[in-house]
């Protein structure tokens, strides 16, 4: 029996709960949300970003350049936020699972839980 086609959960909030198994910290949490427009927003932990993003068939995924703030934190925090963006700018695949959203690509696989 052919499975059913999964539609991308556009308009849903979204916390990261880790980046390649390292989890996040309850603090400073990466949080994500597309909307129908195809437009990303979002914390990175330090700053928010904005994008286009692109959930194709097949469970593609593929995101335009960044917009972000220019907040200055600590050296720490700033390179965890480089790690989410990469990870997020390189996502080439999309799945939910179990109520979880994850995006692989390049930069490794980030996994998100639902907020609403």
């Amino acid at each position: 029996m052919p499975q059913a086609r999964k539609q991308f959960p556009f308009g849903a909030q979204w916390l990261a709960v880790s980046l390649n198994g390292q989890r996040y910290d309850t603090a400073d949490r990466p949080a994500l949300s597309i909307d129908s427009q195809m437009r990303a927003r979002g914390f990175g932990g330090c700053n928010t970003f904005s994008a286009t993003s692109y959930p194709l068939n097949q469970q593609r995924f593929a995101v335009g350049p960044l917009a972000l703030t220019k907040k200055t934190c600590d050296a720490k925090l700033m390179e965890r936020e480089r790690a989410f963006l990469i990870a997020l700018r390189t996502a080439q695949q999309w799945d939910v699972k179990d109520g979880a959203l994850i995006l692989v690509g390049q930069g490794g696989e980030l996994r998100f839980e639902r907020t609403f």
